[in-house]
């Protein structure tokens, strides 16, 4: 007797504005036995929502977040048009994956499915270099010029982390940085409370995680 291997598939729920779009993608992935079409809120314990869109308007991007509650949750975005900015605003609203729609192939979506349920993303390179185009020109000419960066953190806050980090107190650091200690302190303490960290080695810890310093 031949044992049959067990194929896992993916919870993959579908989101449109009409029910016609809706139903032509769901009869283009209902037959692929990578996935399991299911209703949107059976997607609420991990799985990838597939959300259909003619451009990224305020609807849509209710739509993505909405199907991205939860850490489980991914979301592939397959949009008709998409604008200058769109494709960042689709990312910080949750889109693991950006597909135009006129690429959207169903082995297209698929590979974008299975790319979102690990966590990964799928985009074509000229739809990622736009991305990666758009986030430097806001980190050059919006967050850079008021000392900011993408991470939350200013200059002077990750400055500070790294004298931390390297074992530094706080009268030390404000002489080095030439900083008042009531200054450091303050710098500190608006880390710590606006990341909610319960203290200093907390703060460095968390840097040092996430690749601040």
């Amino acid at each position: 007797m031949v044992a049959v291997a067990h194929v896992h598939r993916i919870a993959v729920a579908v989101h449109a504005q009409d029910a016609i779009t809706r139903a032509g993608l769901v009869a283009q992935l209902a037959h692929r036995p990578e996935v399991q079409v299911v209703d949107e809120r059976d997607t609420a314990d991990g799985g990838v929502t597939v959300v259909l869109a003619d451009e990224v308007d305020d609807a849509t991007i209710r739509a993505v977040r909405g199907a991205r509650v939860g850490d489980a949750n991914r979301v592939v975005l397959v949009a008709t048009r998409l604008g200058d900015g769109d494709l960042l605003a689709a990312v910080e609203a949750g889109a693991s994956s950006v597909l135009r729609r006129c690429e959207a192939t169903p082995d297209r979506v698929i590979d974008a499915v299975r790319a979102a349920s690990t966590g990964a993303a799928a985009m074509s390179p000229d739809l990622l270099g736009q991305l990666l185009d758009h986030v430097g020109r806001l980190q050059r000419d919006v967050l850079a010029p008021r000392g900011l960066r993408f991470s939350g953190l200013t200059d002077r806050e990750v400055r500070v982390l790294r004298l931390m980090a390297d074992g530094y107190d706080t009268l030390e650091i404000g002489r080095r940085l030439f900083y008042s200690e009531r200054t450091v302190k303050n710098i500190v303490h608006d880390i710590t409370s606006r990341l909610h960290l319960r203290n200093r080695t907390h703060a460095v810890a968390y840097a040092l995680r996430e690749g601040f310093i």
